[in-house]
């Protein structure tokens, strides 16, 4: 639809970088119903808004499925191992359902295994790699730079390191950076 207005011939390029909504979070995460109540009280959840946008666009949010509130060094590894393999992408993707959509807990290595294998990679190699401490400070550093930075929240884009816009937003304020970047 807006493919006719972006300059270039070949889509933008996408990198997934790492940054913790809960950096203080422990590994094995916390009680989601904890999480909520701590954020905001035991009034709760605040997903409901969210939930209704999802649905007008397809995506059917399971918000109540999620039971653990994750630490996500290691589901930040995973992208970045991703990457490593050529499956960002389908690991970015493979990751927001299994916790969107089932409730995963992405503090679990064997559940990020499973993401992986399902995003295809090869699961064996991917436990080995989980199961070390391989690019754990490469994670905490990008997530240190990204906070030093200015960024403070999800999503949070930034175009050919000229243009930042943080949070959510329609596709045409996200062309409209993603044109300007492009200006000298």
């Amino acid at each position: 639809m807006y493919r006719e207005q972006m300059p270039d011939e070949e889509p933008p390029a996408v990198r997934w970088l790492p940054f913790q909504l809960n950096p203080d979070l422990p590994e094995e995460g916390i009680s989601r119903q904890a999480y909520i109540e701590r954020k905001w009280g035991p009034a709760g959840n605040k997903y409901e808004r969210v939930a209704a946008v999802g649905r007008e666009v397809g995506i059917d949010f399971a918000f109540d499925a999620i039971k653990v509130q994750p630490n996500t060094v290691n589901a930040h590894r995973l992208m970045l191992y991703g990457a490593k393999h050529g499956r960002e992408d389908e690991v970015a993707e493979s990751l927001f359902a299994a916790y969107f959509k089932e409730g995963a807990n992405l503090a679990d290595r064997k559940t990020l295994a499973d993401i992986g294998a399902r995003a295809g990679l090869e699961r064996d190699l991917l436990e080995d790699y989980l199961d070390s401490d391989e690019d754990r400070d490469a994670i905490l550093g990008s997530d240190l730079e990204a906070r030093q930075g200015g960024v403070n929240g999800v999503p949070f884009f930034i175009f050919n390191r000229k243009v930042a816009v943080s949070g959510a937003h329609e596709p045409e304020t996200l062309l409209k950076a993603m044109l300007d970047s492009t200006k000298s």
